[in-house]
């Protein structure tokens, strides 16, 4: 899930609640939303391989 900040920044969070503290995961801050795009592409691949 892709989030635009007050900043103007886009942080990637996770999909699944930590069920421990009942928030998102951060997994990332960038500049743009097509660099935020393409990490959540990278971090798919990777949850599967």
């Amino acid at each position: 899930m892709i989030r635009k900040l007050a900043s103007g920044e886009y942080r990637l969070y996770s999909k699944k609640k930590d069920p421990k503290t009942g928030k998102r995961r951060n997994l990332g801050t960038f500049g743009n939303k097509e660099a935020a795009k393409e990490h959540e592409k990278d971090v798919q691949f990777f949850k599967r391989h």
